[in-house]
């Protein structure tokens, strides 16, 4: 079985966003086409509106993928909601940087502080509205 992938879908905006999670994630964007590139003609039937919005993206890190587009044209976007992704990061030292370049023009959620089951942790949505939960190391019970 494959692992579970994010798959997140933006307001115009995925290629901003998913640059910048692959800067502060240290992975590796493996994709991004839009609309106006995909294969065969079909870019071209999309408005011209919609030429530069991201079809799909992909950024590999640890092992799993974060997917991205942006919503499709003439849909209404109704932002990201009801989930969270969760991001589980080696040290404090990391879990900290992470968390401090997410909550940069976002909103914290929950102050990164330790808890029960991790040294650190701390819930923020970034400026491009994703909602995060980022986890230091374990602790051991």
């Amino acid at each position: 079985m494959s692992p579970i992938n994010a798959y997140l879908t933006f307001d115009g905006n995925a290629a901003q966003a998913m640059r910048f999670y692959e800067q502060v994630l240290r992975g590796k964007l493996e994709m991004m086409m839009t609309m106006g590139e995909m294969p065969d003609g079909e870019g071209q039937k999309m408005p011209p509106e919609a030429q530069q919005r991201i079809m799909h993206a992909a950024l590999s890190l640890g092992g799993g993928m974060l997917m991205a587009s942006d919503s499709m044209p003439g849909q209404p976007y109704e932002g990201m909601k009801g989930f969270g992704v969760a991001l589980s990061l080696p040290s404090v030292d990391e879990a900290r940087r992470v968390f401090d370049a997410f909550a940069e023009g976002g909103n914290v959620q929950m102050l990164l502080e330790p808890t029960f089951w991790a040294e650190i942790f701390g819930m923020v949505v970034d400026r491009f509205g994703t909602p995060w939960l980022i986890n230091g190391p374990g602790k051991s019970f």
